[in-house]
């Protein structure tokens, strides 16, 4: 079973809303590249063996939380590197854990890369993970984001603003607590934490810090007519739009990635602080490709693909290496949240959030 001590509810629900979502057709946030679909029925006849597979060729199964194009070019550097094809299953963080768990008696995947710390600790808590202490460069990662044992390696990172369309916006809040005023009744948006992992990281780490008064703030949201609006992808549209004028905890690589592209966007931070959601890779216990897992994390850590993090619009995972296309990680207030708070209070805010806002 796989057993997630402290999501697992959330994984449940999770996996009810992605049944909903396939039953009526909707597809968005949500790939695959090659056949790890295909591979979820291989799995049990699999025959490589993990003490003896090396990297040189083979393949490895990839899920991976957006952006699309990052994992694109992250693949097309490994692969031309290493020889070793990847499959990979892309969606949010959401929908790879309910994949995960619809999958747990036949698992498939070698590695994951998740858009949400806590759920990375989950899985290491539940004992899903295989500890890679040797990966290189990983004594340049950000301590605070990767686990010291080598379960989970934060290879990027987002921070969540107040993402606002300027057509619309011509003095963009500076506070969490102005979004819940009269002037911005009915305008705002905020993902769906039971689909956005990086919305359920915002959530819990400002609970974390501001105990049961933070719930103050969220229901004072629903009252100003805030919609929860599916996962981070679905808040902004209406955004870009201009249906809505503002996403509440929107990614911020969404919002820089927009905006070079001409889209009427733009981003801010609150003043008090907000919360970085660093993405966190993991090669899984279950992995039928360890070696192969093992150089793609070594990949994932190089300088090369550190660099198409950057130019992805992403705070790189390494201290050593920084974006010139954003604001960088000393840039940005940052709220001194509780990620063990966070990792054991999920279930039960991500069902709280979706009662209050339903």
């Amino acid at each position: 079973m796989l057993g997630m001590k402290t999501r697992k509810r959330s994984a449940m629900l999770l996996l009810s809303a992605v049944m909903s979502i396939s039953l009526f057709g909707c597809s968005t946030g949500n790939s695959t590249t090659g056949n790890a679909g295909q591979a979820a029925g291989e799995g049990s006849t699999a025959t490589a063996s993990a003490e003896t597979t090396k990297p040189a060729g083979g393949k490895l199964v990839l899920y991976s939380a957006g952006p699309q194009k990052l994992a694109d070019n992250i693949i097309s550097g490994f692969t031309a590197k290493t020889g070793i094809e990847v499959e990979m299953f892309q969606g949010t963080t959401g929908k790879i854990l309910a994949r995960m768990e619809a999958e747990k008696s036949n698992p498939v995947a070698d590695v994951v890369i998740l858009a949400s710390l806590p759920s990375a600790q989950a899985l290491k808590a539940d004992g899903l993970t295989l500890p890679y202490p040797d990966a290189e460069n990983a004594d340049k990662l950000n301590k605070d984001w990767s686990d010291a044992d080598g379960n989970y390696f934060s290879s990027s990172a987002s921070a969540l603003g107040i993402v606002y369309n300027t057509k619309l916006v011509s003095t963009p809040p500076t506070s969490w607590s102005e979004l819940a005023t009269p002037a911005w009744k009915d305008v705002v948006n905020i993902p769906d934490p039971t689909l956005s992992g990086s919305a359920l990281d915002f959530i819990t780490g400002y609970l974390s810090v501001n105990g049961d008064k933070g719930w103050d703030l969220l229901e004072s949201y629903k009252a100003n007519g805030v919609a929860m609006a599916g996962a981070n992808q679905e808040a902004l549209d209406p955004v870009i739009t201009g249906a809505k004028s503002i996403v509440a905890a929107g990614v911020d690589y969404m919002a820089y990635s927009s905006k070079a592209k001409g889209e009427p966007l733009d981003i801010v931070y609150p003043e008090e602080g907000t919360v970085i959601s660093p993405r966190p890779a993991a090669i899984l216990k279950s992995s039928q490709n360890v070696e192969n897992a093992k150089a793609f994390i070594d990949y994932l850590l190089s300088d090369e693909a550190q660099k198409l993090v950057a130019d992805a619009y992403l705070i790189p995972g390494r201290e050593d290496i920084e974006a010139t296309n954003r604001a960088n990680l000393k840039d940005i207030p940052q709220l001194k949240v509780d990620w063990n708070w966070m990792s054991e209070h999920g279930d039960e805010t991500a069902a709280r959030f979706s009662e209050t806002f339903k």
